[in-house]
């Protein structure tokens, strides 16, 4: 586990564009607020925290890659921005490293996206390795909550507008092989973002978004090699993309949504309107 590192010198990465290029900022939404990231090196989590920052917050991203990290905190400006906090998303300890970050290096947490996932094994749920259930649950669903709890240990809800995002998926909505496991936790994830809606009400907010499939490398076995056949079960006539994502994520974090808690949006461009996942 890595504390928190400054990366002032480093050079944003070429291939990815600016947070400008995220997507229309209605506004300077999350001015003053600070959010927590997970799973923000790259992907839906890294857009996320593109348009948190967009709209004047400042995040603390994390995932397992110290390189990538700090490949992310320049491209999100440095360190008057962001900062970011290495390790695996299930380790307590590392839950606990990020939140003390937060509050050392800006002063408060405003914020929690649960954005972390993993889909560790394929094909049919009944012969899934148990290893492989048990590690998939604890990541997708476990750790979440512990992000929940070491977040409000630390100050989440202390300040108006706290909320937290999970997300999910539109594989935790109906069967979707092959990927059963995978769409087994995100329905306990869906579930879990209702329960803590009404346990952490009135000071925090909980919502989720469930995508169908999103052009990222987590999703690449869903659509590589045969996009324009994926895309056919499509009424938008295209796959998501990060930004997608990250726009819905951010009205749910926002006081726009501030009468909304418990709430898990569809983002699937009409997908789950003609009954099949992918």
């Amino acid at each position: 586990m890595s504390d928190v590192e400054s990366v002032s010198q480093v050079e944003p990465v070429s291939d990815v564009g600016p947070v400008s290029d995220v997507g229309p900022a209605p506004g300077r939404r999350f001015a003053g607020r600070v959010g927590i990231v997970t799973g923000a090196s790259r992907g839906i989590g890294l857009a996320v925290a593109q348009r948190l920052v967009s709209e004047g917050g400042r995040v603390v991203v994390t995932a397992r890659g110290a390189e990538a990290l700090q490949e992310a905190v320049a491209l999100l400006g440095g360190p008057e921005h962001a900062i970011f906090v290495a390790g695996r998303a299930d380790d307590t300890d590392h839950q606990r490293a990020a939140v003390e970050a937060a509050r050392e290096a800006f002063g408060r947490i405003d914020l929690l996206v649960n954005n972390t996932g993993i889909s560790p094994v394929a094909g049919p749920v009944a012969s899934a390795p148990a290893d492989a259930v048990a590690k998939t649950f604890a990541v997708n669903v476990g750790a979440a909550l512990g992000w929940v709890e070491q977040a409000r240990l630390a100050g989440l809800g202390e300040h108006p507008g706290a909320a937290v995002v999970n997300i999910a998926s539109v594989a935790g909505l109906r069967p979707a092989p092959p990927i059963g496991i995978y769409g087994a936790s995100k329905a306990a994830l869906i579930y879990l973002t209702g329960q803590l809606a009404v346990e952490l009400a009135p000071r925090i907010r909980v919502n989720g978004v469930a995508p169908a499939v999103v052009k990222t490398r987590f999703a690449a076995m869903l659509y590589e090699g045969r996009e324009a056949e994926v895309v056919k079960d499509y009424p938008l006539g295209r796959l998501g993309d990060p930004a997608d994502v990250a726009a819905a994520v951010a009205f749910l974090a926002s006081d726009d949504a501030s009468w909304i808690t418990g709430q898990t949006v569809t983002i699937d461009g009409g997908l789950m309107l003609q009954g099949a996942f992918a």
